[in-house]
């Protein structure tokens, strides 16, 4: 058996890096950033009201003053003219401020009769002009690699950048095996139960920005388990669940070697998902074994593929990040393995589920936590601060 970081180190250097390719913007949340983009234009492109009010020279923004009004700028419609002493242009937010104006009265400040305005005794302080370029500049750039979120597609927006680069999203195929398998919503025999382990996966996969499709379930033959790999020459990671461990009806391992598969590694000294093996099939795509308990391939999803997809995606060859927390309730000594401990973070502290059978779903679900425990870790106090992953 390896540890958790020598088959992480295994999985990144069987990752291949994936092409990039150019999008709609109106396509590019949650895509990653293949290359820096540099904006078109300057923000704002001209000086610019951030108030409504009356755009004047510094001269004459005086308590007292009465200014002649001689025009009105609009957001979309500037004033063409120039703000000489004496004068106001009346002034809209967002509007370009007019030559000759370098400070904008809020309109609370001013009294108006007719085209003539006179300045309140209360004048604020501020200038309220949002300077040309204030926000950014022709030639800056959005550094890469970065997942876009909305605030960023906002951004490139204002920028002019129509089209951005980003990583092809990984083609992932995921298979579930077993003659105890049936799908969602068909009635199982009295010896089966329903697959859960591949739907989980699916999910995790695209909401991490995968491709990510279910192939048929494969029965534990031969045939039926080449079949369902001839199905996969498209992927770029095929993942399998189930029978990858050593018993007569896991031929998962076995057939994936006839197929040509270079094995990197198998076993982990972890719990759960122990039985993982990791290799690179023969057309060249990446594959990774789960174990067929639900908790332990959820649980390996989080731990191995999560890293996996973001090196596919440019984003680095880094572990999920560790955070620490104290423990609500004290927790028994750990076994020889890493273990990956369903947990509850609130209010600050961690409680750990005192069932952890890798077979429960129902418990994964209340979890927001995995505390890792190390190898021959003893008995912990309540208190005692523990690291955890984030699910």
């Amino acid at each position: 058996m390896i540890s958790v970081s020598d088959a992480l180190d295994h999985l990144f250097s069987l990752a291949n890096s994936l092409p990039a390719e150019t999008i709609p913007l109106s396509q590019a949340n949650g895509r990653s950033l293949a290359a820096p983009v540099s904006a078109n234009r300057d923000q704002p492109p001209f000086s610019a009201s951030a108030m409504d009010g009356y755009a004047v020279s510094e001269a004459d923004a005086v308590p007292g003053a009465t200014l002649d009004v001689i025009g009105e700028a609009a957001a979309g419609h500037s004033f063409d003219g120039h703000v000489t002493q004496g004068q106001a242009v009346r002034i809209f937010t967002g509007a370009p401020v007019p030559a000759g104006a370098s400070r904008v009265i809020i309109q609370e400040d001013v009294q108006r009769i007719g085209d003539t305005i006179s300045i309140s005794e209360n004048l604020d302080h501020g200038f309220h002009i949002r300077p040309a370029g204030g926000d950014f500049r022709r030639g800056q750039h959005i550094e890469s690699p970065r997942v876009l979120r909305p605030s960023d597609i906002a951004l490139l927006a204002a920028m002019n950048i129509a089209e951005v680069p980003v990583m092809r999203k990984p083609r992932v195929a995921i298979l579930s095996t077993g003659d105890e398998l049936v799908m969602p919503g068909e009635v199982p025999g009295p010896d089966q139960i329903i697959a859960s382990n591949s739907f989980g996966l699916q999910a995790m996969l695209r909401d991490l920005g995968a491709e990510a499709r279910l192939l048929p379930i494969a029965r534990d033959t031969k045939d039926s388990l080449a079949m369902a790999f001839s199905l996969a020459d498209d992927a770029d990671l095929m993942i399998t669940i189930g029978g990858a461990s050593v018993g007569d009806h896991d031929l998962v391992g076995d057939v994936a070697q006839d197929l040509g598969m270079e094995r990197s590694f198998y076993k982990i000294a972890m719990r759960p998902g122990k039985p993982l093996m990791a290799g690179r099939l023969a057309n060249g795509a990446m594959m990774i074994g789960l174990p067929g308990n639900p908790v332990s391939a959820m649980v390996c999803g989080h731990i191995f593929v999560q890293p996996v997809i973001r090196a596919m995606l440019g984003l680095g060859q880094s572990t999920a990040p560790r955070l620490s927390a104290p423990l609500a309730a004290p927790i028994p000594p750990n076994g020889p393995r890493e273990h990956y401990m369903r947990a509850r973070l609130e209010n600050g502290t961690l409680t750990v589920f005192e069932n952890q059978d890798s077979s429960l779903l129902s418990i994964l679900s209340q979890a927001n936590a995995l505390a890792i425990r190390p190898p021959n870790d003893p008995a912990q106090n309540a208190g005692s601060h523990l690291q955890y992953l984030p699910i």
